[in-house]
């Protein structure tokens, strides 16, 4: 019977403005991305994307999630009840700022082993 452990799978503040991964999966476990949260820490409004290449590492339109979501300054965004699947190791929730070091992304979900 496999082993469930809901968790926080990742966190990231990225520096750049360059798609980062949040997330990938470990080697022999399913995990459930439940929900998403992306938080606005400075006085301006800053976009986001969201990436999910479930066996890879392509961060453009073919693998959006969410394309340039507008986050207020001081709010935060929540996606959340979602259930993205990830089964591969090799691929990756990732995420975009167009802002450098406004926004932080908070992953959580379920790790089954």
């Amino acid at each position: 019977m496999p082993a469930f452990t809901e968790k926080q799978l990742g966190q990231l503040r990225p520096a750049n403005t360059t798609a980062a991964s949040i997330y990938q999966t470990p080697a022999s476990t399913t995990t459930i991305i439940t929900n998403l949260t992306v938080t606005n820490t400075t006085a301006a409004t800053a976009k986001f994307r969201v990436f999910h290449d479930d066996n890879g590492s392509t961060y453009d339109e073919t693998t959006a999630l969410a394309w340039d979501v507008q986050v207020a300054p001081g709010e935060a965004y929540i996606i959340s009840k979602v259930g993205w699947l990830m089964n591969d190791a090799s691929g990756n929730l990732a995420v975009r700022t167009d802002t450098a070091s406004a926004l932080t992304f908070t992953a959580y979900g379920v790790q089954m082993v």
